[in-house]
């Protein structure tokens, strides 16, 4: 696995302001899985192990996961400045788009053809949603938990969450506090065999 040392970094802020911008700019509907090949495939400015990290500590945290990862990608190489780059990279285009179909669906939105077009668009992030969660499984096999804990934890807050309607920020609490602990344990016997 590379390190960091062997991974490229943006070249300047503007690079990072302009990766994010076109990053934004394809990601009608979702992002994240986009971001993930930028990020990770493209321009190979983080692992995907790194990635999955950077994306957890971002689910955890309030706010758009995406600009989160935005931070926190922006941090890493240029400090705050850096954060604020990717930032508004992420948010200076889609927001005059997302001005501009607002007042167009304001006008529009009594139409028939335009609401079952709109209800069409839930299976499409759904799909963008579970692609992304199966490019990204293959970095769970370097996670220290193990494939199984993980599979187990991502069962446990699916059930909790989907199917018994438990409140989301009490599950990641209380299974995320458990998860850390399992992965604290883990790490720590690794560490005692060597």
């Amino acid at each position: 696995m590379p390190s960091d040392q062997d991974l490229p970094r943006p070249a300047s802020l503007r690079d990072l302001f302009i990766t994010f911008t076109l990053l934004a700019l394809q990601g009608f509907g979702g992002v994240l899985a986009i971001a993930q090949r930028v990020l990770c495939e493209q321009k190979r400015w983080l692992t995907p192990s790194q990635f999955v990290e950077v994306l957890a500590l971002a689910q955890v945290l309030p706010g758009p996961n995406v600009c989160n990862v935005a931070l926190m990608v922006g941090d890493r190489f240029f400090g705050w400045r850096g954060a604020f780059a990717a930032l508004a990279g992420m948010m200076a285009a889609p927001l005059v788009i997302v001005l501009a179909i607002t007042a167009l669906y304001a006008h529009y939105a009594v139409h028939p053809a335009v609401a079952g077009a709109l209800r069409g668009m839930g299976a499409v992030a759904a799909g963008l949603i579970v692609g992304t969660a199966l490019r990204l499984a293959a970095a769970l096999r370097t996670n220290p938990m193990g494939v199984p804990a993980c599979t187990g934890f991502a069962a446990a807050a699916f059930v909790a969450v989907a199917l018994l309607r438990w409140p989301l920020v009490w599950v990641l609490l209380a299974l995320g506090a458990i998860a850390c602990g399992v992965a604290w344990w883990r790490l720590g016997a690794a560490a005692q065999r060597r």
